[in-house]
């Protein structure tokens, strides 16, 4: 239950152990790095270790199995239950009503944002003393996300940092949080989870044969969290609509279309945004392309390509393409991303980006 099951990013926890070992443990850290590679899980576990009863002074691990190890399992529960009842509400101005905080207090966007009705709610408690724990950790996850009326509440609290909370800042876009605010943490840099630790999540899932787990192991990018979820038939879905788009737009001219060609490219941009449940997916496989065909086009290694079972096709996509129109395709994929929050048609984006890139080619 220690930290000797975590996977991956070995550096990220030697420096967290050997904070603990020294009894050095800040008052607040920065968890930064790419999506899915462990930050909330380590976070966690180190706010186990800050509490667990077993743990010796100059200790590095927590048991899992004691009263405070089990009871921040209980407030973790406790929290992730009421942050889904608040995102699930239709009323906006209930959404932060009544906030309770824990000893162990998981803090992540309720919205788009993290409001600041739950900054300030963190702000009020940080200076009151634990309630069962020695020391109270809040964790705030996609702190690149936190409403920028409430960052100069946060940053009140790390300025004068309490002596008996301790404040893990989480995000994968560190660069979004004030230079003040990073200023004050402690920064752990987290990197992409090794190959053969992907490799053996991979393995032991089953069902896919030695190129299939080869394909897998290049597309998850070094997450592990993608790579438990991996779905081999699922990524094949999504990623075949793209083909087709990208096959109608590489192919040839506008001038040279007919009413088929365009059947085929508007299939396709449909079939890409009729689920806006997975658009988010959809939009990070296209990037996935995206970067394949700028591989291709720039520094021709094949060991960089993340589909390498697409690789005939790309070679022969990325030179008709040209750089200019792969730069323009990836500023209609940031569009889409930006968008993504708003009622918006995104098929009738993607129609507008497949346009002005045939109109490119003539």
């Amino acid at each position: 239950m220690g930290f000797e099951t975590f996977l991956g990013n070995t550096q990220a926890v030697a420096d967290v152990r050997g904070m603990l070992a020294g009894d050095r443990v800040p008052g607040a850290l920065l968890f930064a790095g790419p999506d899915g590679v462990g930050k909330k899980t380590l976070a966690l576990m180190l706010a186990r270790a800050l509490n667990c009863e077993r743990r010796a002074p100059g200790g590095d691990n927590f048991c899992g199995v004691c009263l405070r190890c089990r009871k921040a399992e209980e407030m973790l529960a406790s929290t992730r239950d009421d942050l889904e009842r608040r995102r699930e509400s239709k009323d906006a101005s209930k959404r932060v009503d009544g906030l309770v905080y824990f000893d162990l207090q998981l803090i992540e966007p309720i919205t788009r944002y993290i409001l600041t009705e739950q900054v300030r709610q963190l702000r009020s408690v940080a200076y009151t003393h634990p309630f069962e724990f020695p020391r109270r950790v809040f964790v705030i996850d996609q702190a690149q996300a936190i409403h920028w009326q409430a960052m100069d509440l946060l940053l009140k609290v790390l300025e004068e940092p309490p002596e008996t909370t301790m404040i893990i800042l989480i995000s994968s876009s560190s660069h979004e949080l004030r230079p003040t605010l990073r200023s004050r943490c402690r920064k752990i840099q987290f990197l992409p989870v090794e190959e053969p630790v992907i490799s053996g999540l991979l393995a032991e899932s089953g069902g896919l044969n030695k190129s299939q787990q080869e394909l897998g192991v290049r597309v998850t990018d070094g997450s592990i969290a993608t790579a438990k979820t991996f779905n081999l038939a699922e990524y094949e879905r999504r990623r075949r609509y793209w083909l087709d788009f990208l096959e109608a737009v590489a192919a040839k001219p506008a001038n040279s279309m007919n009413p088929n060609d365009w059947k085929i490219l508007f299939d396709s941009t449909k079939a890409l945004t009729e689920n806006r449940d997975e658009f988010d997916d959809t939009l990070k496989t296209g990037y996935s392309l995206l970067r394949d065909l700028l591989h291709v086009l720039v520094s021709g290694k094949d060991a960089n390509i993340a589909n390498v079972d697409l690789l005939p096709r790309l070679k022969s996509w990325a030179p008709k393409l040209g750089l200019e129109r792969i730069e323009k395709l990836k500023d209609g994929l940031d569009s889409a991303v930006r968008l993504q929050t708003r009622n918006v048609n995104q098929q009738l984006g993607l129609d507008a980006l497949a346009t002005a890139l045939l109109a490119q080619s003539q």
